[in-house]
Parts: C-alpha cells; structure tokens; sequence
C-alpha cells in the first residue's frame, strides 16, 4: 500500500455533524449527519492527509447553533521533509467563529448551562406557523443589519459550503445599508425543553435574501436633464422598485422529506407578493433539487388561477382547422391569452422564464395522458397532421410542442442559428422531448397536492428527475427585459 493511500481519508466521511441540546448530565446529540462536499474546504479531491481514524465533529447548539469543532484520531503522520500531516485547525479557521475553537468541557459546559436558552426566541420576527407530522413549526424573518441575526448566521455559515454546491458564505462586515437588503428566513421546531433551564427552540434551516434594484422607466414622462444632486439625501433603497432574489437556502439533512423547503419558500413568496416594492422574485443558482421544490410550489399556487381565468391552448387558431388554410404562421396570442397571462404573472411576481415553464406544464396537463407522448401518442403521425388533426387535444399537443420550440428557439436563438438547419430541428426536438419528460415527473409529484385534493401533502421538493437535462447549454441568458436570468440546470 502506498504511502498516500494509508495515511489518506475520505473528508466527507471524517466531517460528522451533529446537532446538540442539553441532557441529564451533559449535552445529547439530536441529531448526525455528514456533508454532501467538503471540497470548499479540502480542495477538490475531499482527501485529507496525514491521519488514521480521523473524525471531526462539528457540533451546533440546536437553539442558537453556537459551533464547536472537536478533532480526535488513533494516529498522525510524522513530518518526513515537506510532507507533514494537513493542518486541520488551521484550515478551519477560514469557515468558522473563533468561538469554535474552544476546548471541548467549556463548549459542554456552555450548551448545557446556558443561561439564556430558556427565553431564547430567534431573532427577528415570526412570520409564519405550521405543522407537520404532528410537530410544531416557526420561521423568522430578520434584516442582516441585525446583530443577533447576523450571529446566528455567522455560525451557520460553513454549511453553505457543506451542503450547497458553488455556494459562497456572505460577507457580513459589509455597511449596515448593505446589510439592509439582506433578510434571513430562520426555520425552527417548537420542541419540549429537555431540562428546565433548555430552550424550546431547534433549529431546521434557513434561507436569505437579498433585493436589487429594477429600472423602471415611466414613459409617460418625456426625460430630461436635471442639475439636483444624485443620489437625493432622503432615498431610501428599501423603498426603490426591486427585485427580490433567494441567495442561499438549506434544510437540515435530519428534516428532509417533510415538506419544511416548501413552506420556507412559500413564505418568502408571500413577504414577496405582499410588498408593493418587490417586482419580482428570482433565484440565484438553483440546483436541480431546488428546481423540484420551486416548480411544484409555484405550479399549485398559479393552478386555481390559470383555472378561474380559463387558461388553455386554442385548438383552432384563427379558424385554421376548420379553413384547412395553410398554417405558416400563427400568432402567439390566437394560442394562448398573452394579455391574461401577463396579468398573472405579474400579479404573483414570478420571473419570465419560470413563469413559462410553469405555464407550459399547465397546458401540458390539460392535455389528456393519452394524447401526449407519456401516454404513447403516435407523433409520427402528429408531425404530418400538424395543427390539422382531426382530435382537437392532439392539436393542443401540436401546437403545445409549437410554443414550447418558440420559446426555447427565443432562448438560444444565437446557438442555434450556428448549427445546420437538420442538427437545429433534432436538437429543438431533443430538448423540448426532456422538458416534457421533466414537465411529467412534476405533474406526478404534485398530485394530491392540488385545491380539492385530499392526500397529504407529499415532499415534492425531492423529488428525483434526472431524466429532465440540459440539450441546449447556455451560461448567460437575458430575459425579457434585458437583464441576467436566473441560471437554471434546466431550459
């Protein structure tokens, strides 16, 4: 065996993180668990050099997640020349407080002692109540400006690393009028308090946002120059037209399938629709994971809507099945009611391009099984009949695959154009084939969970969908506007 290899582990198996609560005697683990990546942390590899039996605790109080790290192992590698052992205090020292560096009895000591864990509350304010699987939930909500929220935060910070991929920990020395733009979403257990003195609060996730300001221009207005000084002394950016953009948002590997990731982002939804300075939610580099939860919530929150204003595809565009007239072009508005749409989008302030999947996944629905291609539709045949099919839903799936080609063609309009007409038509027809796919596992997820339905809500928000992946690739796309969109692992 190799030098390397025997005196090499896993860091992700090495890394354990537990989160704590005072006992009888000492504090008691709540719960373990291990990171997803270590790689922010260890380099890319996750190997960590130079120990045998290595374990490193990573220990949070479940109420205010004060952090301590405990390192043991049953053997350390003498240093021959330049090769010693990693120094693994001093590599996390960049993740986490100084307060985590503390010997393991003071740490005991002060989570089992604390004498402020009895009317500890989080910081901020309550925001919504829920529960689920009979146990009781709160999420907070408080502007980093906060020095309690900030705390808090801080000592969560390497999570971010552990479990989000490319996350990047915030910078929280910033100016307070930065840290104004930022809010934090703290999700809570309301649990019973294992000791008299113990806190009736345990941690679950959290989440944070932050606001960048829109343009926009009043064109009722002709413009002018003006000599006033700029910015205005009395502007106040929590006031200025916004954007509204989730930054970072984790839930506890021990809380997972519980539906906590729906509420949380159901609730930053509502703060968000319920602020006339927010235009728009978007989301900072979704994982195919948050992608899951954040269809399947917006889906069941626009569903009664799309149903009460009578949204559906237009089998007979301009009367073109029943002229049998040439169909060369149709425009978008004979399809769908464009006017409407906007009205809803706009009212629940979700962004372009996640507005259009989940309308395309509406109008897929409404579609029966057996006329699309989940349900085995002959689309050889389709593609010949066209808009002119005699069955007016193998027309709505026509002109469904019509819509969802123009927008991707919108999309990637630049890539394509550089392939050969034959290689653009397979690739348009290759990717909308994945978004179907994707658009099916969605609509199979949130059955039960619609107005009406009588299941329990189910965690859809992990729901596996690896057959949904990328055909067309582009790292910077524009929306409607103008402006960087929301990177997607999805078209």
């Amino acid at each position: 065996m190799a030098l390397e290899d025997e005196w090499t582990c896993d860091a992700n198996d090495a890394l354990q993180i537990t989160v704590m609560q005072p006992g009888d005697a000492k504090p008691k683990t709540l719960s373990a668990f291990h990171p997803q990546f270590t790689y922010p942390i260890f380099g890319d590899e996750e190997q960590i050099f130079g120990y045998k039996g290595l374990i490193i605790r990573l220990r949070f109080a479940a109420h205010d997640l004060r952090p301590h790290v405990h390192i043991s192992y049953d053997d350390r590698f003498k240093a021959v020349g330049d090769i010693a052992a990693a120094d693994l205090l001093g590599t996390l020292k960049e993740f986490v407080p100084e307060e985590a560096l503390i010997n393991l009895p003071d740490y005991e000591k002060a989570v089992q002692e604390d004498p402020n864990a009895k009317d500890f509350t989080p910081p901020g304010k309550l925001v919504y109540s829920y529960e689920s699987n009979e146990r009781n939930y709160e999420i907070w909500a408080g502007s980093l400006a906060d020095p309690d929220v900030r705390r808090i935060l801080d000592r969560a910070q390497i999570l971010v690393s552990l479990f989000i991929e490319a996350g990047t920990p915030l910078a929280t020395d910033d100016p307070e009028w930065t840290l104004e733009r930022w809010t934090v979403y703290f999700v809570y257990e309301k649990v019973t308090p294992p000791t008299p003195t113990a806190s009736s609060y345990s941690i679950v996730g959290y989440a944070t946002t932050y606001r960048y300001w829109l343009y926009q221009r009043d064109r009722s207005i002709t413009p002018t120059v003006k000599d006033d000084a700029f910015p205005p002394a009395e502007i106040k950016l929590s006031e200025l037209p916004s954007r509204l953009r989730i930054a970072q948002f984790l839930i506890l590997p021990s809380h997972h399938r519980a539906g906590h990731g729906t509420h949380l982002y159901t609730t930053i939804h509502a703060a968000c629709i319920a602020d006339p300075t927010i235009i728009e939610l978007t989301v900072e580099d979704p994982n195919e994971s948050f992608d899951a939860l954040r269809d399947t919530a917006d889906f069941c929150l626009l569903h009664p809507e799309f149903v009460k204003r009578k949204v559906n595809l237009n089998p007979d565009p301009n009367g073109a099945y029943s002229r049998r007239q040439r169909l060369r072009s149709v425009p978008t508005a004979e399809l769908i009611p464009t006017d409407v749409l906007r009205e809803i989008r706009t009212s629940f302030k979700i962004e372009a391009t996640q507005f259009a999947h989940i309308l395309e996944m509406y109008l897929l629905s409404q579609i029966p099984p057996s006329h699309r291609l989940a349900g085995g539709t002959n689309l050889a045949r389709l593609l010949i009949k066209k808009g002119k099919a005699e069955d007016p839903n193998d027309r709505r799936y026509y002109w469904w695959r019509m819509l969802t080609k123009q927008r991707l063609f919108k999309r990637h309009k630049e890539l394509l154009q550089e392939l050969e007409l034959f290689d653009r038509v397979e690739k348009l027809d290759d990717t909308v084939r994945n978004v179907e796919e994707g658009y099916e596992i969605t609509l199979k997820a949130v059955e039960g969970r619609l107005p009406g339905a009588t299941d329990e809500e189910a965690p859809a928000g992990l729901v596996s969908r690896n057959k949904r992946k990328l055909a067309i690739e582009d790292d910077e796309d524009e929306d409607e506007n103008g402006s960087e969109a929301t990177k997607r692992p999805k078209v």
